[in-house]
């Protein structure tokens, strides 16, 4: 299984980039996880609502370009569904038996994702009500990726 992180903007703090690269090691036994940052737009203080569109839209058309044929996309969305750590873990053990191969998840920028990117999108999986930053997203959701392979394999999960 190929496991997808499509993320919008760069990472830029130093101890966020270790425990991801913590969780990516992890991973290694079980997925071949693939790290994808793409550029995101300036954002103008005060952006009117039609400024705020034109920037998802072309957050969301890096992001759409960015994404195989075959691939199973889940878009983190506040508005999405919300999914226990074992719930995750039944998702993409059912998506492989299902004969995907590779699972994109979707990080959008600041601003959020366009309209087109949740058409898109195969699901909308909310992390959480609270809000945080969309670097600190990234090692949350690597972790709980991880954790979902040791529930599939049956191996401890609580550590």
């Amino acid at each position: 299984m190929e496991i997808n992180i499509i993320s919008v903007g760069r990472l830029k703090e130093r101890y966020l980039q270790e425990g991801i690269d913590e969780f990516i090691k992890r991973l290694r036994p079980y997925s071949r996880i693939n790290m994808i940052e793409l550029a995101d737009e300036r954002i103008p203080a005060n952006p009117s609502l039609k400024e705020q569109e034109a920037i998802k839209n072309k957050e969301g058309e890096r992001i759409l370009s960015s994404l195989g044929e075959r691939t199973y996309v889940i878009a983190l969305d506040i508005k999405g569904k919300p999914m226990s750590s074992e719930g995750l873990a039944r998702s993409i053990q059912d998506l492989q038996v299902q004969g995907y191969s590779s699972i994109s998840f979707i990080i959008g920028g600041a601003l959020g994702l366009s309209t087109d990117l949740l058409k898109r999108a195969d699901f909308r999986l909310s992390i959480s009500q609270m809000t945080f930053t969309h670097q600190m997203v990234r090692l949350i959701l690597l972790e709980q990726v991880y954790r979902a392979f040791r529930i599939i394999r049956g191996e401890p999960y609580h550590l």
